[in-house]
């Protein structure tokens, strides 16, 4: 005897709860999955600030006195090249060095924008742009710079025609576009994150301030010793290090996690 047994409306309604239910547990999961992932890239973020912070110091103390200038001139080639030969090895170190705190820059602009929710977001984003472009194109206009040097300080030319070489790589079209592109967002950059910054209200008004003032100081900083950079270079470290602390807190934060959800 077959028996066929019918699925009555109430048992049918609770398999579709039971689905529901499963549903939003998935849902729940994958949410809070989705939450860990973003916290441990931000966080991961932050500490690339206070990187970028000690690599800028480090290349100003390793870069050998006298060797951070424009070479566009036979005069400014000829004064620096005997110094070059002095210090190649760190020279190389220095323009490594540079190199690395560049890119690292680079991934500091978009940590930093994290910060800027809502008010000034748009803004945060095209400050974070700016500033990695700049980037790249310093990593360019620095093999035209300290790398260029070290190179031929070692070559086999002679000064005279060391120092040809030197100002054509520096006032060629296309030295001059990357390391102009890169003066400029140098400039711009820090100045469009610190108004996104500002208007967000999400950060004190003190430590936008110093991040700003820092920031410009920094760029400012020549080769001169070491009590000197360490003295012109403290305020960006600070400051840096400040907003990579405010990075840190806000990924665990659940109002910035409410904001974040909002939008």
């Amino acid at each position: 005897m077959k028996f066929t047994f019918k699925k009555t409306p109430s048992d049918s309604r609770q398999g579709d709860g039971a689905s529901t239910d499963r549903d939003r547990l998935t849902s729940a999961s994958s949410e809070e999955s989705l939450d860990r992932s973003g916290r441990l890239r931000r966080r991961l973020l932050a500490i690339w600030l206070p990187i970028t912070a000690l690599l800028y110091m480090g290349t100003e103390l390793l870069n050998p006195k006298g060797t951070d200038q424009l070479i566009t001139t036979t005069a400014t080639a000829l004064k620096v090249l005997p110094i070059a030969a002095k210090h190649s090895s760190q020279l190389y170190l220095s323009g490594s060095v540079t190199e690395i705190a560049l890119a690292a820059l680079a991934a500091s602009y978009f940590a930093i924008a994290t910060l800027v929710r809502r008010r000034g977001s748009t803004l945060a984003t095209i400050a974070a742009i700016v500033g990695a472009v700049g980037a790249f194109c310093g990593v360019v206009a620095n093999m035209f710079g300290g790398i260029n040097l070290a190179v031929v300080s070692t070559a086999r030319l002679t000064n005279l025609q060391a120092a040809r070489f030197l100002t054509t790589s520096f006032n060629s079209s296309t030295g001059k576009t990357f390391l102009d592109v890169y003066v400029f967002s140098e400039f711009l950059a820090p100045v469009l994150m610190f108004v996104a910054l500002w208007r967000s209200r999400l950060v004190p008004r003190w430590l936008t301030i110093l991040f700003v003032v820092g920031f410009e100081l920094a760029e400012q900083t020549p080769s001169a010793g070491t009590v000197r950079v360490v003295a012109m270079m403290a305020l960006f470290v600070v400051s840096m290090t400040l907003l990579a602390v405010w990075i840190w807190r806000s990924a665990g934060s659940r109002d910035a996690q409410a904001i974040d959800a909002s939008n």
